[in-house]
């Protein structure tokens, strides 16, 4: 027995032996310094591209807009999309994980004391949601509420600014349906805008959006509402010539008109007879505002009802022009403090000589209220008022097409045609 089992033994050693023979290669000593060498060939091929901040991606989304890579621009204006989201939903969680806490339920809704209990038992990622928000959320806002931080946090989610470049790259390609379907969805985000009048500018986005698709009542729609929301002097004229509407059939000393709205309305009135009695350079003597968010809104909705006839043009032109000139003179006395507005020609000297000026003309269509104002103000019956427009357009070369037709309309005065719009 013992015999075989030696032998069986031997046998095995053989095997080994010739299984080691078959296999055996001299491989190298393996030191420390080439498995770092190893690692440092493999390590390009395991790594991820670390992920770049979301407002990293708009900001160079924006360089490649400018630089007119538009398809480039528009892929790093959703990545910015997408990660803002992704980031904030993530932050949203971690708040949820820690109010779903026993302990955090029982404090009930004071922010205060959740963001105590997070501090101290070390919510890192609630303590870090909460931080982010405060950042961009004044905590007074939040009235010491859980629920309102939790709310706050869910807004975070939407981008405007994304949005709105997102919607720009559709306009400048000829995109018009989702470009406004963009900047809709970026005014719809309005209040997260760090510049809160970033939505007045996306009004007029919109409303030129809507000219160019001529959808003109929509337009009207959208240029009124900035008017409303901005123009004090106009939307409080207006609320009290309504309100005299009103009261037309009932005894006069029952009808109250709110101080505001009186005085508003007796400044319209005072200036739209100034102009039409005494003309254009005592109006301009004697009259200043200031409110250039919505000189466009007065000009474009002005330059449409002139050129469809109605009447209302010369109210909103009238206000367009005013802006404009008080804008221009208030810049004469910056460089000029003893300036004195005597004459429309005059004003135009100075304008003719700064280069500013001549480029905020030329964006405010200076020449062309000029041009419609008068007509509107002679369709309205006041042909020697309109005349005095004219006279200035004439003498103006920088005027061009303006002054041209103010030429022909002081050789035969007439109604513009009316262009038929809905």
């Amino acid at each position: 027995m013992n015999c075989e089992i030696n032998t069986a033994n031997r046998n095995d050693k053989k095997i080994t032996t010739e299984f080691h023979g078959v296999f055996d290669v001299n491989f190298p000593r393996v030191t420390p310094w080439l498995i770092l060498f190893l690692l440092f060939l493999a390590s390009p091929l395991f790594a991820q591209v670390p992920v770049q901040p979301w407002w990293l991606s708009l900001e160079q989304g924006k360089l490649k807009f400018r630089s007119g890579d538009y398809g480039g621009a528009l892929l790093l204006f959703e990545d910015a999309r997408r990660q803002r989201r992704a980031m904030y939903e993530q932050m949203e969680r971690d708040f949820i994980n820690l109010l779903s806490v026993g302990e955090v339920r029982a404090i009930g809704d004071a922010l205060d004391w959740v963001e105590r209990y997070s501090r101290e038992r070390h919510y890192i990622s609630a303590s870090t949601a909460l931080e982010e928000l405060y950042y961009r959320v004044p905590k007074a806002n939040l009235n010491n509420s859980a629920a309102a931080a939790l709310e706050a946090i869910g807004k975070l989610k939407d981008y405007p600014e994304a949005e709105y470049w997102i919607g720009e790259t559709y306009r400048v390609e000829g995109e018009l349906f989702l470009a406004l379907a963009q900047f809709r969805r970026a005014y719809a985000m309005r209040e997260l805008f760090e510049d809160t009048g970033f939505g007045t500018e996306l009004l007029y986005k919109i409303s030129s959006i809507l000219m160019t698709r001529q959808e003109y009542n929509e337009m009207v729609r959208v240029l009124q509402s900035i008017i409303d929301d901005l123009d004090t002097l106009w939307s409080n004229a207006a609320r009290a010539e309504s309100r005299r509407m009103e009261t037309v059939n009932v005894e006069r000393n029952s009808a109250s008109v709110p101080y505001a709205q009186a005085s508003a309305s007796f400044a319209e009135q005072a200036m739209t007879g100034t102009l039409e009695r005494d003309g254009v350079d005592r109006f301009l003597e004697l009259y200043r505002y200031n409110n250039g968010i919505v000189e466009q809104a007065h000009r474009l909705l002005g330059f449409y009802y002139a050129v469809s006839g109605r009447p209302s043009a010369q109210q909103h032109l009238m206000f367009a022009f005013l802006i404009q000139n008080t804008i221009i003179i208030e810049e004469v006395r910056r460089r000029q403090y003893d300036f004195t507005y005597t004459s429309l020609s005059a004003l135009a000297e100075e304008i003719n000589k700064n280069a500013l000026l001549l480029s905020y003309a030329e964006k405010v269509e200076y020449y062309k209220t000029v041009y419609y104002l008068g007509s509107s103000l002679y369709q309205n019956g006041k042909p020697a008022i309109a005349r005095g427009f004219w006279t200035f357009l004439a003498s103006q070369p920088n005027a061009g097409e303006w002054r041209s037709r103010a030429v022909v309309q002081l050789r035969n005065p007439h109604l513009e045609p009316v262009v038929e719009m809905p």
